[in-house]
């Protein structure tokens, strides 16, 4: 059984290079949890910064690619295989520590990287 990279859009999940998320809700296992704020489609980096609004207030979720199982285009959301409380529980984004940090990344990979239930 080969290592799923965290990193890579599975693809099952239906993205399509050059997609525009940004805006698009994003539901957990167990329900809503924000909207896209940003997305990267780096080649072994790609993730969502999710903003959680009123959830968690004020705070921006970094989510992997891998952790996405399906994107719904016609409905403008983006399922993930994580519950409300494995995100909340995730590191921080800080788009001022990720910008200088090479490493920064890592941490995630970590969290994420852990197997889920």
């Amino acid at each position: 059984m080969s290592e799923i990279d965290i990193w890579v859009y599975h693809p099952r999940a239906g993205y399509q290079q050059g997609t525009d998320l940004i805006g698009y809700g994003v539901e957990a296992t167990d329900g809503g949890i924000g909207k896209i704020d940003k997305h990267s489609e780096e080649v072994g980096s790609s993730y969502l910064v999710v903003d959680t609004g009123k959830w968690i207030f004020g705070k921006h979720v970094l989510l992997p690619a891998g952790t996405i199982k399906l994107i719904d285009i016609a409905e403008k959301k983006v399922y993930v295989d994580r519950t409300k409380d494995q995100i909340k529980d995730a590191p921080e984004f800080d788009e001022a520590a990720y910008g200088g940090e090479p490493t920064y990344l890592e941490q995630f990979a970590r969290y994420y990287g852990q197997p889920h239930m």
